[in-house]
């Protein structure tokens, strides 16, 4: 199924409550394919949750939201043929090797066995591990174990990828190098929608989310997002400025 109107994903009103804990407060947007939409907030902001929901993992309270045209609540399993999901614990298996990782993936995703070879060579030559693949998984830097879980949430050309907080805990460099694979995988019509509480990952960002408290209070392109503020303000200022504003509203 293909989106009716041109968007990859598309919430209305979406609301997750935990008892009477609210993770996920009437949030509301639509994401274009092909792009790099990100959302940004601290911990406990609700992006996760977002997330998890988007995924079919988890049923919203209220509201709608829809992935490449199928509902998360009546179609979650075709949601999940439809995604790839990346966590920021890269979902790998320390015990197996790099090689054995792909291979299982590879089935776990449903790739045509025909096609497996194919997209082994192309996860290794991405993750830039083609000589190591009969390396333990557990022995790879924290970068290149990364670089391995995209690979493998990617063998079966998802339309949509979700990536959970996935640069936490790995340098500045892979991080970058990171982010080149994202605007890769964008130019080729894939649309990426990442979570991160680094600041200066929304600048690489077509439109991010700013989340607080399970709400979006600021929504927009980076550069929007600056204008909005005063001059020579950067994204750090714009949260900072957003966040006051919200704690302000509700006095």
């Amino acid at each position: 199924m293909q989106p009716l109107d041109g968007h990859s994903v598309v919430t209305r009103d979406l609301v997750k409550r935990f008892g009477d804990f609210v993770a996920v407060d009437r949030v509301s947007l639509a994401v274009s394919k092909g792009e790099i939409f990100g959302f940004l907030g601290p911990n406990g902001a609700g992006k996760s949750t977002t997330i998890r929901i988007l995924c079919g993992l988890l049923a919203p309270t209220s509201g709608s939201a829809e992935v490449h045209g199928y509902d998360v609540s009546r179609e979650p399993e075709q949601v999940k043929h439809a995604i790839g999901y990346m966590s920021q614990k890269f979902s790998l298996y320390d015990d197996l090797t790099v090689e054995e990782n792909i291979d299982f993936f590879s089935g776990i995703y449903g790739v045509a066995k025909e096609r497996r070879e194919e997209r082994k060579s192309y996860a290794l030559r991405m993750a830039g591990l083609e000589s190591e693949s009969k390396t333990m998984t557990r022995l790879l830097a924290g970068g290149w174990k990364q670089r391995l879980a995209l690979g493998c949430a990617i063998l079966h050309e998802p339309p949509v990828l979700f990536l959970d907080e996935p640069t936490s805990g790995v340098d500045p460099i892979a991080r970058r190098l990171f982010w080149d694979l994202i605007y890769e995988m964008a130019e080729g019509g894939t649309t990426v929608f990442v979570s991160t509480h680094y600041m200066d990952e929304a600048e690489y960002c077509h439109r991010l989310a700013l989340m607080y408290k399970g709400r979006i209070v600021a929504l927009g392109t980076p550069a929007e997002l600056r204008a909005s503020h005063f001059e020579g303000s950067t994204m750090d200022d714009v949260f900072i400025a957003s966040i006051e504003a919200e704690e302000e509203g509700e006095r």
